[in-house]
């Protein structure tokens, strides 16, 4: 759920449409007693905040919600008429995520909600991962092949995880590239191809797990098959 609290009908209505068309639960509040009296129902998970409310200013209400401990992490992006560089920081140092100055469309608001979603949701590591007889330990950096420990460089093992953190999907030499050394030059292709064929003999038995999608990349098989 999206809050958005803003005094402005035509932009409050018009931020609600978007973000309900964007796949997102969102409600509207022109007044912060409305606000307020919603957030003792349900907790959002952002908040779009004006500054320039009647009753009160969203500066008093984003200090408010950072000194509860409550809400204090909860995401805000400030909107606001004010955008100057003072303000921005007035806004920032205030606790607010980020800051989007009138007028702003429609598409950047929603990038933005995305991103700072994305940067909240807690990120959490399984303890292991397996397929088959193969196990990936992420915190120890350990494999275990039929609970035999292989022994796999750093390159091999994040090939590998990237692998089976989701079995049968297919990764193209470019994503694997782009996401394990940071570049995606297709003359550096072979890279990946060479580590494949190094994992795959390091699994011995299970190297044939991986698997070649022609003309596109490699997938790990789910369960191994």
């Amino acid at each position: 759920m999206i809050y958005i609290l803003e005094d402005d009908n035509s932009i409050r209505e018009l931020v609600t449409y978007t973000l309900n068309r964007s796949g997102y639960e969102a409600k509207g509040f022109d007044l912060p007693s409305l606000f307020w009296a919603e957030m003792e129902k349900e907790m959002p998970d952002l908040l779009l905040l004006d500054i320039m409310l009647p009753e009160e200013d969203g500066i008093h209400i984003l200090k408010h919600l950072r000194a509860n401990s409550a809400t204090s992490q909860l995401p805000v992006i400030m909107l606001t008429a004010k955008g100057s560089e003072y303000d921005r920081v007035t806004g920032l140092d205030s606790g607010a995520d980020d800051y989007i100055p009138k007028p702003f469309g429609m598409m950047e608001l929603v990038a933005r909600v995305n991103a700072l979603l994305r940067r909240a949701k807690p990120q959490t590591t399984p303890d292991e991962y397996q397929v088959g007889h193969i196990e990936l330990f992420p915190a120890r950096h350990q494999v275990l092949v039929n609970k035999e420990e292989v022994s796999l460089t750093h390159k091999e093992f994040e090939l590998l995880s990237v692998l089976m953190q989701q079995p049968g999907i297919v990764f193209t030499r470019e994503k694997l590239l782009n996401q394990i050394w940071g570049y995606t030059f297709e003359a550096e292709s072979r890279t990946v191809d060479v580590h494949i064929r190094t994992l795959r003999q390091k699994l011995g038995e299970c190297g044939s797990y991986i698997e070649t999608v022609r003309g596109t990349g490699y997938r790990i098989r789910e369960n191994g098959v």
